[in-house]
């Protein structure tokens, strides 16, 4: 059971992130996230696991372009061209974070949680899950049923079947 968010987080969900971590931490990988609308949520409860904590090396809360930019080193053109919710920007964000950590495993989400201006699409998410060695895996969702609340869920819940996808096609320590 995770200590800070258990009472908020629906029992499949919160057994699928035990399950997911186990298997981080079995493999002795370290991890690095990338969060733009989740505002730190994937890293909160990937630490809030207990005994898998150790393996989390840094998280980048991004909200801004100019963060993407500046922390990330996300190139102004994707920002400007397909913009900051984007598959090229997630793409990029998860390998800027790897890039910038001590991590095996990076994750990124970017989106927009709730409304925002007359061009978003409130709900819209895009995940990306780096390996050093491996491509990068993408998904994009439009997740409009709920709150931003639920947009936040919804998106953990692609992190991790990204997670378990990229770990399934890694050999083993």
């Amino acid at each position: 059971m995770t200590d800070t968010l258990s009472p908020a987080l629906p029992d499949g969900l919160e057994r699928r992130i035990h399950e997911v971590m186990g298997r981080v931490c079995a493999r002795g990988y370290r991890l690095a996230t990338a969060e733009s609308c989740t505002g730190g949520l994937v890293a909160s409860v990937l630490t809030d696991v207990p005994g898998c904590a150790h393996v989390f090396d840094r998280g980048f809360v991004v909200y801004s372009p100019e963060a993407k930019r500046e922390i990330l080193g996300i190139a102004q053109l994707l920002l400007d061209g397909p913009g900051p919710v984007s598959e090229p920007v997630a793409r990029a964000m998860a390998e800027g974070a790897l890039a910038r950590a001590i991590a095996d495993l990076a994750i990124a989400v970017t989106g927009f949680a709730g409304p925002g201006g007359p061009e978003d699409e409130p709900g819209l998410v895009h995940v990306a899950v780096a390996m050093h060695r491996r491509p990068t895996l993408h998904r994009a969702r439009h997740l409009t049923d709920g709150s931003r609340g639920a947009v936040r869920l919804g998106a953990l819940e692609i992190v991790l079947d990204l997670m378990t996808a990229q770990l399934e096609g890694a050999p083993a320590a």
